[in-house]
């Protein structure tokens, strides 16, 4: 006999935020490392082309990618048995033991090969721990959201994830406007990264306050098969594809400022700002639209929309780098891109049961992001140094400086 189904907990506005606030914190971790590829390529990939130095760096950054299904599987998959909060707190110390590790790292020059290898080393323990942070807390959000509420709470899982892509933009841009090149790449990026690391304890805390969602006496008797999910899971991977490439397009957008279009330190990592921005309220305006319109409307017309500007957008920013033209067409993109992302996340995460949805998420957006979002960076980086060669055959512009 099946046992009564036990009323889901609720949770305090200050609980909701302090989840927010947390993924934002673990996510700032994993990003930092990206924002700074320049400072980390020279510190622990030192060689005499700056671009094999970065290239080594972004894949170094990649590595961090391919633990995430991982801890999907194994975090994401445990938050359906034994809780989304035990799994949370797990995950988000992992994430700080291993961004402590990096910023503490001698240089290459100090310790030699062993410098990068102890990198590769917490990026992958990183990557870990971010795989498995999806799943168990757009899961926890989704169970304790009113029903009519329920895009908007889901849309946090975003917002967080943003608000530290704008804090380290943030960072980035304060750091390069008070210090040189140098001092940037000898311990400026260093200083980014213990920030985060510093704030580990109070994101611990507040995970430790959040309401245990999983209804294990249900979960235990009635928990259908993941297979009975496969074609979801396809589809959902599938949405989720379409939402990867272009978010990690835009975060390259610091780096692609810099080495590229010659721009300034302070104004490529200004880019992080407007793209933290952008994506913040375009992850709360889907929440609040898709709740009134509905998922698919949200998610197709601005799909369509970004899909249609993306190739003019880039064009401009070639032909015309200015920084306010920049500014306002990465704004623009991360927008709408975002809006549409939000909408895909809501519904597959809808699409799931509650006694599969952590480990059934996790492993679908973790896919998505390993096979693409962890070489969309280095493949772009890559491109940019040999597409122009095409480009000035074809007569369609000059190299970039």
């Amino acid at each position: 006999m099946n046992a009564a189904k036990q009323p889901q907990p609720a949770a305090t506005r200050g609980q909701i935020i302090g989840l927010t606030l947390g993924t934002a914190l673990e996510f700032y971790d994993f990003l930092i490392f990206s924002f700074f590829a320049v400072e980390i390529g020279k510190c622990f990939f030192p060689s005499g082309n700056s671009t094999n130095s970065l290239l080594s760096a972004l894949a170094a950054s990649g590595a961090g990618f391919l633990t995430r299904p991982i801890g999907a599987m194994v975090i994401g998959g445990l938050a359906d048995r034994l809780g989304r909060k035990p799994m949370l707190v797990l995950s988000f110390a992992l994430i700080g033991i291993a961004s402590l590790g990096v910023a503490l790292t001698p240089s290459y020059a100090s310790i030699g090969i062993a410098a990068p290898l102890i990198v590769i080393a917490c990026r992958l323990i990183q990557g870990f721990a971010l795989g498995g942070e999806m799943g168990a807390s757009t899961a926890l959000l989704a169970e304790v959201a009113p029903p009519m509420r329920r895009g908007l709470f889901i849309s946090l899982q975003f917002v967080g994830a943003f608000v530290a892509n704008l804090a380290a933009g943030a960072i980035g841009a304060a750091l390069a406007f008070f210090m040189d090149d140098a001092a940037l790449t000898a311990w400026g990026w260093r200083l980014a990264m213990a920030i985060g690391v510093l704030i580990v304890p109070i994101g611990l805390q507040l995970r430790r306050s959040m309401p245990e969602t999983l209804e294990r006496n249900i979960a235990a008797q009635t928990k259908p098969s993941f297979a009975n999910y496969r074609r979801t899971a396809i589809v959902a991977l599938l949405m989720l594809l379409t939402a990867t490439i272009t978010t990690y397009v835009l975060n390259f957008m610091t780096t692609y400022a810099r080495t590229t279009l010659a721009m300034p330190s302070g104004v490529a990592f200004g880019a992080n700002m407007v793209v933290g921005a952008a994506a913040i309220l375009g992850a709360f305006a889907a929440g609040l639209a898709s709740d009134r319109f509905g998922r698919k409307p949200i998610m197709m017309w601005f799909m369509v929309f970004s899909t249609a500007s993306i190739l003019p957008s880039f064009w401009l920013i070639i032909h015309a780098p200015s920084t306010m033209l920049f500014y306002l067409l990465v704004f623009q993109l991360r927008l709408t891109t975002q809006m549409a992302a939000t909408a895909i996340l809501i519904s597959v995460t809808e699409a799931f049961p509650s006694s599969v949805r952590s480990g059934a998420l996790a492993v679908t957006y973790a896919l998505a992001i390993s096979v693409f979002g962890g070489t969309t960076q280095f493949v772009v980086a890559w491109l940019t140094q040999k597409l122009p060669i095409h480009w000035r055959r074809l007569g369609t512009c000059s190299e970039p400086p």
